[in-house]
């Protein structure tokens, strides 16, 4: 139920399709008594500025969770980013403080860590292979470095966004072997990551060359669209541990109902309630 007191949680990005964030929260908050929503926003890149300033004119959103194609965009928007957005040079959640000013922080990466360590994964030393450098990609690879992994490369996509990535990785990770690639050839890495959109469409190539993909290599995902992505798909085939794009989501919530004041919760009381279609 909405009411005039329900508290209102953002959920922008476009297009809205492929969200699942309303799934989860929203059964949680009904489970818990809390009179709060996740309220799924379509904007579209050209309109978000004018539209986040709109937004939080409302005096009943509280704040918002962020989504493509808008997370880099954020860090201009909001008065404050925490330091991991910075590192990441992207933002995926915002916090309205009671002074009506915009806090922006970046919760990706840390979801997408725990949920690799959860299922099993040693960061400890590892080498990554990460195609997507943008908003998901790169806190992705700042909280992956801050988990201790011995090594990095990020392929190398027609923007200069991999570029950027790897200039901030290195200048706050020095001791991590940080490079730029023209390859997705997964050979001889312990961890591939798509941190890019490839895989939201049916058309989508995959996102790695995975002609010499070994059973022992771990494979990220974080498109949501689907349980089992294309990807996903050959990774179960060949043998290889994975995690579903939706156990980022289940690792962040606890962290981001922090941020928002609502309190914590583990994963596994999320999946309890949860609602989740494909």
């Amino acid at each position: 139920m909405l009411s005039g007191k329900t508290t209102l949680i953002a959920h922008i990005g476009y297009p809205t399709t492929a969200f699942k964030a309303p799934m989860i929260y929203n059964p949680w908050f009904d489970s818990k008594g809390i009179d709060a929503r996740v309220v799924p926003m379509g904007v579209k890149p050209e309109d978000y500025p004018e539209s986040l300033k709109a937004i939080f004119r409302m005096s009943n959103v509280h704040g918002a969770l962020v989504t493509m194609p808008h997370k880099v965009t954020t860090v201009g928007l909001v008065d404050e980013v925490s330091t991991t957005a910075k590192i990441a040079g992207a933002c995926n959640a915002i916090l309205k403080r009671p002074d009506g000013s915009l806090l922006g922080d970046m919760f990706d990466g840390s979801g997408f860590v725990r949920g690799i360590q959860r299922a099993g994964f040693k960061c400890q030393g590892a080498k990554v292979l990460l195609v997507g450098a943008g908003g998901v990609g790169s806190a992705i690879a700042a909280s992956l470095a801050a988990a201790g992994i011995g090594a990095i490369s990020v392929y190398k996509t027609r923007s200069d966004a991999a570029v950027n990535l790897v200039s901030r990785l290195q200048e706050y990770y020095p001791q991590i072997d940080t490079q730029l690639v023209h390859s997705t050839d997964v050979a001889g890495f312990d961890l591939i990551v798509n941190g890019s959109p490839l895989g939201m469409k049916d058309d989508d190539p995959l996102p790695f060359d995975l002609s010499n993909l070994s059973p022992s290599t771990f494979v990220g995902e974080v498109v949501m669209k689907q349980e089992m992505t294309p990807l996903l798909q050959i990774a179960k085939e060949r043998g290889c541990p994975f995690v579903i794009g939706t156990a980022m989501l289940f690792e962040m919530i606890p962290a981001y109902l922090e941020f928002f004041g609502f309190g914590t919760a583990t994963p596994d009381e999320l999946r309890a309630v949860q609602k989740i279609q494909y």
